[in-house]
């Protein structure tokens, strides 16, 4: 699939087409308000596009539609019929095809307009006149690339290690939080309140309430971890930059939460708009063999319930925080994988603004 788009200018100043829900005039404070461009998010979770059926959802502060066409695969559209902008959404799903609920006019996944019923033969008939996203679904999960300009190259789609390795068992998590984005990667960059938020739950009530950290680089993110505390509570958290930013994270897990060792988890947000956030969750174990199906028959029986519970307390605590909250603080050593990720997302957004300026990069 393609994306359609409109214009914008180029790193060089000439005129440059930009994609839909990014403004000529966007500032960097704008841009990590709504979303980073040039990368993967998850959408949404695939059992959520029933065949037959469409999704609307809002995601970087845009009207989407999702579809699934007769073989199955998903179709992630503007919400917007390219004749009066009405919503797809409302309209007909046609297997390969939405039309508008209000002229008829049918559009196809790869967003090109198939039939005008009201004028048969016209110019718009065969014009790749919406903006389609480019689409995987993978891990039970839908993801798109959005882009931030029209020659925006989608980046080689790679999953994180964990939900690619076979001898890892997964369930996905999903929710929707009333709370900035940022607020979550901040959240989970901080192993630290974990011994206090979470003091109570199943997982980490053991381990110190003071601690020393460090950040260890790789080649392709960030370490953020205890020096002095390890295999005890939340003691480290691992930053991914790859084709989509995400989190990784070790808890220990006592011999009476089933076979497996530690247990993994997997974290995103896409951004909804500058005040709301889609939360993906992947719980991990390596288990194989007979210890696999004793595993998941345990985390859904049993397991399930409590991690819900600990997502609770984070949820509760990120929504409960003014907007503004991470613009007057004192932070501490503690806080240096907060400072660091926020010092990446700055300047990758100071980054896109540039380019959608027409300032050299």
């Amino acid at each position: 699939m393609t994306t359609a788009t409109t214009s914008a200018p180029t790193a060089t100043g000439g005129p440059k087409k930009r994609a839909v829900g990014v403004r000529r005039d966007m500032t960097a404070a704008d841009i990590a308000a709504t979303g980073l461009r040039d990368r993967w998010y998850p959408i949404l979770p695939s059992r959520m596009v029933k065949p037959g059926e469409s999704k609307k959802v809002t995601r970087l502060s845009v009207d989407w539609v999702l579809f699934r066409d007769p073989r199955g695969t998903v179709h992630m559209l503007e919400d917007r019929c390219p004749h009066r902008s009405a919503p797809l959404s409302v309209g007909q799903h046609l297997g390969d095809r939405l039309a508008c609920k209000y002229h008829g006019v049918q559009v196809d996944g790869t967003g090109t307009v198939v039939s005008v019923p009201g004028m048969p033969g016209c110019a718009l008939e065969g014009k790749r006149a919406t903006v389609s996203l480019q689409v995987v679904e993978a891990a039970d999960t839908i993801f798109a690339f959005v882009p931030l300009t029209h020659d925006s190259e989608p980046t080689p789609f790679v999953l994180p290690d964990r939900l690619t390795d076979e001898a890892v068992s997964w369930f996905p998590n999903f929710a929707e939080w009333s709370g900035p984005w940022r607020f979550y990667m901040d959240n989970v960059l901080d192993p630290m309140h974990g011994a206090f938020l979470h003091r109570d739950s199943h997982s980490m009530s053991g381990g110190d309430t003071s601690a020393r950290f460090r950040i260890r680089e790789t080649d392709r993110g960030f370490f953020f971890e205890k020096t002095d505390q390890v295999g005890v509570n939340f003691d480290w958290v691992e930053y991914v930059r790859g084709s989509m930013d995400y989190v990784d994270l070790e808890i220990p897990y006592a011999p009476n939460a089933g076979p497996g060792g530690v247990f993994g988890i997997v974290g995103m947000a896409t951004p909804i708009d500058a005040g709301n956030s889609a939360i993906f969750h992947w719980r991990t174990r390596r288990v194989d063999g007979w210890e696999r199906e004793v595993w998941r028959f345990l985390y859904r029986t049993r397991l399930e319930a409590r991690h819900w519970e600990v997502l609770e307390q984070d949820r509760e605590v990120l929504e409960a925080l003014a907007a503004d909250a991470d613009h007057e603080e004192h932070l501490y050593q503690h806080d240096l994988g907060v400072s660091r990720i926020r010092r990446i997302y700055r300047a990758d957004a100071k980054k896109q603004a540039a380019i959608l300026a027409g300032e050299p990069v």
